[in-house]
């Protein structure tokens, strides 16, 4: 669920004015998963953006407060998301820890870095949601560490039926800045692709595992 569509039309136009999503059906990318796509977004770009990044962490941050109420911690999810969610921790005044989707295997082994006391609401951020695999994992690290988790927010989400129902099974909130559908939709009206692209861009996001086999 996005946050509000002004957000989200506004999201998706700066995340293609930088390159941070890049949108080709004719010529797929592959994914480490050895899906073919013919979008690929890298959000880690908009660290590199001032003006852009401080949006994000605007809208992030209002919205959060708005959405979930203040928490008494920021999660960012390793790596993608260190960035952003330490930018929204410092906006909001807030402690930040990260969390990756399994713990190290040498040192301390530790999941979470950062000071968590149990029973403190986290809230956290995630740069992209594909399945939604890794970042419930993350989600199931900071529950073991005694978090009580209020809910997630993403930048962005390719909106797979798959990442909605792992959602809801794991019963976590999803808020993100913009989706898939509000995606295409400014994509088109701003002409970055054409009506007929648009087209193979639903067709991947309805099988994207057997799309282009």
């Amino acid at each position: 669920m996005i946050f509000n569509k002004d957000t989200a039309e506004k999201t998706a136009e700066l995340l293609l004015q930088i390159n941070a999503i890049k949108l080709n059906p004719g010529n797929p990318f592959t994914w480490a998963s050895g899906w073919k796509s013919p979008i690929y977004c890298d959000n880690r770009l908009i660290l590199s953006f001032p003006a852009i990044r401080n949006y994000v962490r605007d809208e992030f941050s209002k919205n959060i407060e708005k959405q979930f109420g203040k928490p008494d911690v920021i999660a960012g999810v390793a790596t993608g998301a260190i960035g952003i969610g330490m930018l929204v921790a410092e906006s909001l005044g807030l402690p930040f820890v990260y969390v990756r989707p399994e713990p190290k295997k040498h040192g301390r082994q530790n999941q979470v870095e950062g000071f968590l006391q149990k029973g403190q609401n986290v809230v956290i951020i995630e740069d992209l949601i594909s399945t939604g695999n890794s970042s419930l994992l993350a989600v199931e690290g900071l529950k073991a560490a005694g978090a009580n988790i209020k809910g997630m927010a993403a930048i962005f989400t390719y909106g797979f039926d798959v990442a909605d129902q792992n959602f809801k099974k794991a019963n976590i909130d999803l808020y993100t800045l913009s989706n898939y559908q509000n995606l295409l939709n400014l994509a088109v009206a701003k002409k970055y692709i054409t009506e007929e692209e648009e087209q193979t861009l639903r067709e991947w996001n309805v099988s994207p595992s057997t799309w282009g086999i």
